[in-house]
């Protein structure tokens, strides 16, 4: 039964399945431990999260991208530098030479033992994408916790430091933004334009791209809406700002999420939801068949609604 409660339906909304149409992005969340326990976080990652990737399952997903050629790798968290297994596997992935992802919160690169992993990045050639849900330290502090933005922006002249997001270098740093409170974000190139600006101007940073995702109505984003009283016209604004041009280009279509466990899903939140593969396709990693994975009946329900509004909201930002 779906948790969300909107009408109509989104499964009566879009009329027809949804399916796949291949898999481009293969993205790999190793564990919910992370350093922060941000307000937005749709996984609730914190310090006392347990659950991560064993090795085993590290290299279950090694051979399935050795065997394949995704062209994309995306790993995620939690933070992800705090898996044990992590450098290594990082390293495993970047030798073979395919678009290599890393979602950070970035600040634990301030806190001791985590200070080099800037540098194993650059040497790795990763891309590096970090959450930052806003240029205003209010803003960001309310959503992320008290002190963060400056130590965000420290993070952030160290990668600027060692060539990311300088012309030329090749080594990508993307943004992430979040809204702060219960609305859509807004339109992804103005706010781009706003962010380089203001993070030039005040701090000397620089970037490549900025991602505006929509907070997904699931975790912790959720507890706020109704503990704020937001969540029936936040719900009702995604089904109204419902765009068919986002759904054609929706990321569970060419993505693949497998979770710390080897469980397979068709997104990051499905997996929060454990909405596991399913019509026929395999749920687990031990059983991955690339045949019946890319072309699969996607797993869908009322959160959908998020990144379907508007101009669609991705991993990767907008989609329409």
């Amino acid at each position: 039964m779906d948790v969300l409660s909107v009408d109509p339906s989104f499964e009566e909304k879009i009329s027809a399945p949804l399916n796949a149409i291949g898999i481009e992005i293969f993205q790999i969340n190793i564990g919910y431990r992370c350093n922060l326990e941000c307000k937005h976080c749709h996984i609730e990652a914190g310090p006392l999260r347990s659950e991560i990737m064993s090795k085993a399952v590290l290299g279950q997903c090694l051979e399935i991208l050795k065997a394949h050629s995704i062209p994309v790798i995306d790993i995620t968290g939690g933070s992800p530098e705090m898996h044990p297994e992590f450098r290594w596997f990082l390293q495993e992935c970047a030798a073979l030479k395919r678009r290599l992802m890393v979602r950070t919160n970035a600040v634990i690169f301030l806190e001791s033992g985590y200070e080099t992993f800037v540098d194993l990045y650059a040497r790795n050639r990763v891309e590096v994408v970090a959450s930052m849900p806003h240029t205003d330290p209010k803003m960001t502090n309310r959503q992320r916790g008290e002190g963060v933005f400056l130590n965000l922006i420290e993070s952030l002249r160290r990668l600027n430091a060692q060539g990311y997001g300088q012309e030329g270098t090749g080594l990508i740093l993307d943004l992430v933004h979040n809204p702060s409170g219960a609305y859509l974000p807004g339109a992804q190139a103005s706010l781009e334009t706003s962010y380089r600006q203001a993070l030039k101007e005040k701090y000397g940073i620089v970037f490549n791209h900025l991602f505006c995702i929509t907070n997904m109505p699931i975790g912790r984003y959720l507890n706020y809406l109704r503990r704020t009283n937001n969540y029936e016209d936040y719900m009702v604004a995604l089904v109204h700002a419902f765009n068919p041009a986002a759904l054609k280009r929706v990321m569970c279509k060419t993505t693949l999420s497998v979770a710390w466990d080897g469980r397979l899903y068709d997104c990051d939140f499905n997996q929060v939801l454990g909405l596991t593969t399913n019509h026929g396709a395999p749920d687990h990693i031990s059983a991955f068949d690339l045949g019946k994975l890319a072309k699969r009946r996607i797993v869908i329900g009322n959160h959908c609604y998020g990144c379907t509004a508007g101009a669609g909201s991705s991993c990767q930002g907008e989609v329409a």
